[in-house]
């Protein structure tokens, strides 16, 4: 596997999203062909606030036609619903997001995640009507195949339709390291193709630290493991760099510098996530491998709001046990979230008890989906 607005506004998103000369320091110097990326300049608080978002499901496991659209409390909800004859939205063991944002006159377009293959991602952005020259940053939320698997095939398709230097913020260097799967049988897992990605004009903008993705979304940074959640390795990583592939050692944490081969710890993981006027946080946490909760509390830390509009993305509870996803749904009830949007990697349990606990906060979602927040 490998992988015409106003000058005022071009000024200001030149500066915050492709990481312009006063923003973003320490132009890290790679290595074969003198590769460059960025270092993303820390959150100043408060964070931004967006009067409206919309998050499209772009690719997900699950596709129902039928599904009606509602509302349920202040969030809107509508399906993509039946294809037209000879066409299908792709569905796939992968995620990838669309998140429009809009304050005042702007709007702001990101990609989060790209999921498992190209063709599914590029059939789905065509058919849900996703223009790529309107994209003002690309985000990853961590290294794994399923998450940035369509990312380089998108790239070659829209060649010559996106920004220059398109930024791509990313976790860590651990992003780029070379992957084997390790739950059941050991598999090769992929990489993410840097040379491929900058060769397509795009920006790496590390971001260990919480930062403003495209002046409107911030990313939560490292995730620290505080709550009871456990973090699972499904995943090992090898540490070095051949023919250009891989991570650098010296731009990993200094635990893992001089190891050969590490289990995956996420450290490198991001949650997105915006404040909306008048609603709270919305806290997209793609994955979850550090843990749903501690994602939210991560995003309610960094940006000083205690009020959580909604929770949404892959919870990572599939592999967990009955005992283990109830825990979660207790942790986030106490949270009080006023809506809950499980996704991807979430499993049925976590569903079933949802429905069970928590059901005037459960959206059941499918690509294609989208969810409306803020006026």
């Amino acid at each position: 596997m490998s992988q015409g607005s106003e000058a005022s506004r071009v000024s200001r998103r030149d500066i915050l999203c492709t990481c312009g000369a006063a923003m973003f320091s320490s132009l890290l110097a790679g290595a074969p062909g003198s590769i460059k990326s960025a270092r993303a300049a820390a959150l100043n608080t408060p964070v931004p606030e967006v009067d409206r978002l919309a998050v499209r499901v772009v690719t997900d496991s699950y596709h129902l036609a039928i599904a009606p659209n509602m509302k349920v409390g202040e969030v809107e909800v509508v399906r993509f619903g039946m294809p037209p004859a000879g066409k299908s939205l792709l569905e796939e063991f992968g995620l990838a997001m669309h998140l429009e944002s809009k304050r005042g006159d702007e709007t702001r377009n990101v990609l989060l995640d790209f999921g498992f293959t190209p063709e599914a991602l590029n059939n789905n952005i065509a058919m849900l009507g996703i223009s790529p020259r309107s994209v003002d940053a690309l985000i990853l939320s961590h290294g794994h195949y399923d998450h940035f698997g369509g990312l380089v095939g998108f790239l070659k398709q829209n060649r010559g339709k996106l920004r220059a230097n398109l930024p791509l913020y990313v976790g860590g260097e651990e992003t780029f390291c070379t992957r084997e799967w390790t739950a059941g049988k050991v598999e090769d897992f992929g990489y993410l193709d840097r040379n491929a990605l900058l060769g397509a004009g795009v920006k790496i903008v590390f971001a260990p630290n919480p930062s403003v993705v495209a002046d409107h979304a911030f990313t939560a940074g490292t995730i620290p493991t505080t709550s009871f959640e456990k973090v699972l390795a499904p995943t090992r990583m090898t540490v070095g760099v051949k023919d250009g592939i891989g991570c650098y050692p010296d731009k990993l944490p200094a635990e893992k510098q001089t190891a050969k081969v590490v289990p995956d710890d996420f450290q490198h993981e991001l949650a997105t996530c915006f404040s909306v006027k008048n609603r709270g946080l919305v806290v997209i946490t793609s994955c979850s491998h550090r843990g749903v909760v501690n994602s939210v509390k991560r995003a309610v830390e960094v940006s000083g709001i205690d009020k959580v509009h909604a929770v949404m993305g892959g919870f990572h509870l599939a592999p967990h046990k009955v005992d283990y996803v109830r825990e979660t749904v207790a942790a986030l009830k106490e949270i009080n979230p006023d809506v809950v949007i499980p996704m991807h990697c979430t499993g049925e349990t976590f569903i079933e008890v949802m429905q069970k606990e928590m059901p005037d906060k459960f959206v059941r979602s499918y690509a294609g989906s989208l969810y409306i927040f803020g006026t």
